[in-house]
């Protein structure tokens, strides 16, 4: 297996960031997904199949998982999006690419998180589900962090799409 760990585009204090903070998120997020687009067609075009691929984002990354994983093109092989939100459901589901809501798609989020209310983005992926996607929520008991118990369960959700 390859990993390709993309830095975010922008500066933001000792790393980096996909997009500004809310209420101005929406030219970042175009930006990153524009970004993504020429990155990942360069990719699939010369190097790897979409089709054995997934797109891995935790935070700002989980956003960008949904909003430019649900709108591009090819259909991967997974997404899987961790302690984020979605930035417009409403939106995501009259622009997606309607091949990628029968792919597969996990989402966790920690029941304590502090920087992204764990509700908030339980009732987006609930609201994404009604409109057809298959996401696979889980909910950990963790605040805006990754756990081994999450990696454990993450690579055995890979390792049975493969």
């Amino acid at each position: 297996m390859n990993y390709l760990l993309f830095d975010a585009p922008f500066e933001y204090f000792s790393g980096f960031s996909w997009y500004q903070l809310p209420p101005d998120q929406l030219p970042g997020i175009e930006y990153s997904s524009m970004m993504l687009t020429k990155a990942l067609d360069t990719l699939f075009e010369e190097q790897f199949n979409a089709e054995e691929s997934f797109l891995f984002g935790f935070s700002q990354g989980a956003l960008l998982t949904f909003e430019f994983g649900a709108r591009y093109e090819k259909v991967l092989r997974g997404y899987i999006a961790l302690s984020g939100y979605i930035y417009d459901e409403k939106k995501l589901l009259q622009e997606l690419n309607s091949a990628v809501v029968a792919s597969s798609w996990l989402c966790t989020h920690g029941r304590v998180d502090m920087v992204l209310p764990f509700e908030n983005s339980k009732a987006q992926v609930e609201y994404l589900q009604e409109g057809g996607f298959e996401i696979d929520f889980q909910p950990f008991e963790k605040d805006h962090t990754i756990t081994a118990e999450e990696l454990a369960m993450i690579s055995k959700w890979v390792k049975s799409r493969l």
